[in-house]
């Protein structure tokens, strides 16, 4: 029954204590401040903040409307971004370093470039992987049929005299 009774009593928040944890400190009264202490919960999950964080009514994407800012530079690279790199490389052989710094500010190019037809792995691991092992890696990028109803119509036509050759031989 007295584990129950300990288990309630603890504290969640020092400011439970009111002035008794300062007076015990200023008074040198050890034996009060450990028995005040332990009854501190050690969870720290159970710790509630003071203040509470003010609420952020605002986006990211509002601030940056606001202050007219560009969109941020994207980490890794898209279709645009080797466009943007190629243009920075040549305002950079034409104009110097001040004028590519002045391009990549305008349109900003991603900060890496993974290699492209890794299906997401680091270049030297896919390359390290022998053929049958990447044949069995799942695509990244989704199969769309490319056909037309032509192409359609052809290939049943084609199937068909196919199921006849071998159904009559």
């Amino acid at each position: 029954m007295q584990v129950h009774t300990l288990d309630k009593a603890q504290l969640i928040n020092e400011v439970q204590f009111g002035t008794q944890l300062n007076h015990a400190v200023e008074g040198g009264r050890r034996a009060d401040f450990a028995l005040m202490l332990a009854f501190l919960s050690p969870d720290h999950l159970e710790r509630t903040p003071v203040d509470p964080a003010p609420a952020s009514e605002q986006t990211e994407a509002d601030l940056r409307a606001y202050f007219e800012l560009p969109d941020p530079q994207p980490l890794t690279s898209t279709k645009h971004c080797y466009d943007r790199a190629a243009a920075q490389a040549d305002a950079f052989h034409k104009g110097g370093l001040s004028s590519s710094q002045f391009l990549h500010e305008l349109k900003p190019t991603a900060l890496t470039f993974p290699p492209l037809g890794t299906k997401g792995m680091p270049e030297e691991l896919y390359h390290n992987l022998s053929g049958h092992e990447r044949r069995k890696l799942p695509p990244t990028e989704d199969a769309t049929i490319q056909a037309s109803p032509q192409d359609l119509y052809l290939s049943l036509i084609q199937s068909k005299r196919y199921a006849e050759m071998y159904h009559s031989a």
